[in-house]
């Protein structure tokens, strides 16, 4: 949505072909651009003789024939920051062309996982990704859903955000896997590593990673602010209400995706003890009230 991230590193991206983006690291951007997914899920290639491809993308056959060809029959590892269907699809499709062992974490059926990724190994926090060549750990970093992971590459000092952070726009946070409080966490977790660089599945490379990274977490709890403050204001707020408050700076088209990060917002300060629902309808429905407690 809002436009927060101005640090990037590079001004175009290359779709169709691997580019070198860091000394371990080459890109291919699939080719499925789009309103959600910007120039399109970029496909990252760790390592030159132990390759490890993270996030293949969609299950688009001219995109895992790039893959394969750029690996040059050095794959050995495939890992994925969640099983949406931009993210992991290609992945059963390559294990099946290369014999490549499949590292990622399944999340029960919400309407939006990929069923046809099945891990190999499945990942938990801080867990490596075996290479001789370079040091790739998995950082658990729910929030966007419950299974998401980014993979810190110590040797470049990067990490691969997945759709835990994503260039040029914010996340949707989307309940009941999704969870603000979880994902502000996450985003706290990453400034305790020795990070420059943040390679998003959507858009460009960022650098100043730390000062990206904070710049999220204040821009959501500014929002959480104009939550309160719209709760304050009307005692039965419904979600449709605080929509018009909270996002005014938002297009309306884009409210239906919106109304899921501020859903996450409520549900956060509920968790918190500082918001309560005082009618227990659906919030599709626009008849799930709220009330402000208190701090």
């Amino acid at each position: 949505m809002a436009d927060l991230h101005t640090s990037v590193v590079e001004k175009t991206i290359t779709v169709g072909s691997a580019i070198q983006v860091s000394p371990k690291v080459r890109r291919i951007t699939a080719p499925n651009a789009g309103p959600m997914t910007g120039p399109g899920t970029n496909t990252f290639l760790i390592g030159d003789d132990d390759v490890t491809v993270l996030d293949p993308g969609p299950a688009i056959d001219s995109h895992i024939d790039a893959i394969i060809e750029a690996c040059d029959g050095k794959l050995n590892k495939i890992v994925v920051t969640h099983t949406h269907a931009d993210h992991s699809p290609a992945a059963k499709l390559l294990k099946e062309k290369t014999g490549a062992q499949l590292f990622g974490s399944l999340l029960a059926d919400d309407a939006h996982q990929d069923k046809s990724f099945v891990p190999d190994v499945t990942l938990t926090h801080l867990q490596q990704i075996p290479s001789d060549e370079y040091q790739l750990s998995a950082l658990h970093t729910p929030g966007h859903v419950g299974n998401h992971f980014c993979f810190y590459l110590a040797d470049d000092r990067m990490v691969f955000t997945g759709d835990h952070i994503m260039q040029g726009a914010t996340v949707v946070i989307i309940p009941p896997s999704g969870d603000m409080a979880d994902y502000i966490a996450s985003l706290k977790l990453l400034l305790e590593y020795d990070i420059e660089l943040l390679a998003p599945a959507h858009g460009h490379l960022m650098a100043s990673a730390h000062e990206v990274v904070q710049q999220i977490i204040d821009h959501r709890l500014s929002r959480e602010v104009k939550v309160i403050t719209g709760l304050k204001r009307s005692p039965d707020s419904s979600l449709d209400t605080l929509m018009r408050e909270v996002y005014a700076d938002v297009d309306e088209r884009l409210y239906r995706i919106a109304k899921l990060s501020l859903w996450a917002h409520l549900l956060k300060l509920e968790k918190e003890g500082r918001a309560r629902k005082h009618a227990e309808q659906h919030w599709l429905y626009d008849d799930e009230l709220w009330l402000y407690t208190g701090d």
